[in-house]
């Protein structure tokens, strides 16, 4: 039953993966972003890098959207005294209805792109 759900919303969504996709090409490492498109295997989704994906998953039962990302590094010496992992993978997964609107589908890429447009840059410091 899901996989049908899943190809009912594989023809609203690609079409907005493909949009993402190519406003990402110049701003991500070389080959990204990737989009998926496999539906009869359960999954279809959008790799902007290796850190940061979302994919629309199916399980045979049910649809879930899972936003894949890892946590930033951060300079040790701001944060002191206190531990905080770097790079750790971080796995979101909600579940999906099968009447998704538009616009639920729209906040999944959204989010996505939030995440990865609110990573911190890379700054070298050098001692001249």
């Amino acid at each position: 039953m899901s996989v049908e759900s899943l190809s009912s919303i594989r023809g609203r969504m690609l079409p907005m993966l493909e949009v993402a996709a190519d406003q990402y090409r110049h701003r991500v490492p070389r080959g990204y972003p990737h989009v998926i498109d496999t539906p009869e295997q359960g999954v279809i989704g959008l790799e902007i890098d290796s850190s940061h994906a979302l994919f629309v998953t199916s399980d045979g039962d049910g649809l879930f959207a899972e936003i894949y990302r890892r946590a930033p590094r951060t300079d040790n010496r701001a944060g002191a005294g206190r531990q905080k992992p770097a790079g750790v993978p971080f796995n979101d997964r909600r579940p999906l209805g099968a009447d998704a609107t538009d616009q639920d589908l729209r906040n999944l890429i959204a989010d996505l792109m939030s995440y990865f447009n609110q990573q911190p840059g890379l700054l070298f410091i050098t001692d001249d």
